[in-house]
């Protein structure tokens, strides 16, 4: 499942280009400013979307901090539990991602990794700067998808509050285009 979307950022190239021009890396330790694409920015997410006939594919990309409150290791029972629900949030993506009932979009395929989701996991999986990510990819079957006109992701906004901004990368039959998201600006048009 991930092939297809991983396809999807070389595609969207130029644009997710232009837009990391205007951002920068921002995190804790403000003096260091990075302004590359795979830039590590808290409150700021990725989701890529692609409709391909009946099939949406629908992968984010997250540092923890945005989904968790931290990127460490879970050691505190509290850090565990949160951890456990945000893993329980993403394993329910038709409550994150509010599709038209009327697509009838059935969950497909689903793959989470982050190394907050290991038994045990070690300092080597976050970049060297000790940041750590959470992914998520997913694939829909949808009935009808013609009547997939929409995607609202307030709910995403709501248990994840966390995430400020989601930068979305979207291919469908109108062709790709580019979007920006935020709480208050929550529903994606295809």
């Amino acid at each position: 499942m991930r092939h297809a979307l991983l396809a999807l950022p070389f595609a969207l190239l130029p644009l997710h280009a232009a837009q990391a021009a205007n951002h920068e890396h921002s995190h804790a330790h403000a003096h260091e400013e990075h302004a590359s694409l795979d830039a590590h920015e808290h409150g700021v997410a990725s989701l890529n979307v692609a409709l391909d006939g009946q099939t949406l594919e629908i992968q984010l990309q997250s540092p923890a901090m945005n989904l968790v409150g931290f990127e460490h290791e879970a050691k505190s029972d509290a850090d565990k539990a949160k951890v456990t629900a945000a893993r329980q949030h993403l394993e329910q993506p038709q409550a994150l991602f509010a599709l038209p009932i009327e697509a009838k979009c059935a969950l497909q395929d689903s793959e989470l990794d982050s190394p907050l989701f290991a038994d045990h996991a070690h300092e080597e999986h976050a970049d060297e700067h000790g940041h750590s990510d959470i992914d998520a990819s997913y694939r829909f079957a949808c009935a009808n998808a013609e009547a997939l006109q929409t995607l609202e992701l307030g709910s995403f906004f709501g248990t994840f509050p966390g995430t400020e901004k989601l930068e979305v990368q979207l291919i469908g039959p109108s062709g790709q285009q580019g979007a920006e998201l935020t709480p208050r600006n929550s529903r994606l048009s295809f």
